[in-house]
């Protein structure tokens, strides 16, 4: 397969509720870890919902950074999207994950692209669950 981009998915949990229902704050993060991966920042929509949790999305010329926040469970849903190599996507979901104050992280990276030799896509799902950082094993660093 001839990657064009990189989509992991992601599921944080014991994240910080005042930080996931707070818009201001979330769409700082996500903007800081879209500039973090080397990403060009276009445009930003993000929205409060009642009572509580915050949706949006950092549109980038490489493709996009989304979250949708459940305060009141400490959750937080993610898609981060990167075309180009010279984009550091797991360094975005390490940033946002610790800025959240995520205690769980789980993500499944799917490699987005063109079939060659009869090859389909890729699609693994990563546990990563570590306190004191959040990092892909070796195995993934090295196709990153």
């Amino acid at each position: 397969m001839y990657t064009l981009g990189r989509h992991i998915i992601v599921e944080c949990s014991g994240c910080r509720p005042d930080v996931l229902n707070d818009l201001d704050i979330v769409q700082s993060i996500l903007t800081d870890a879209a500039i973090s991966a080397n990403a060009e920042v276009r445009e930003r929509a993000f929205h409060h919902f009642a009572p509580q949790g915050v949706s949006g999305v950092v549109v980038i010329s490489e493709s996009h950074l989304s979250v949708h926040t459940w305060p009141e469970y400490g959750y937080a849903a993610l898609d981060i999207y990167t075309c180009g190599e010279h984009t550091l996507p797991w360094k975005a979901c390490r940033q946002v994950a610790e800025a959240f104050g995520a205690t769980s992280l789980k993500a499944t990276l799917v490699r987005r692209g063109i079939e060659t030799d009869g090859k389909s896509f890729s699609h693994e799902i990563i546990d990563l669950e570590d306190g004191n950082g959040i990092e892909p094993s070796t195995e993934l660093a090295l196709v990153l």
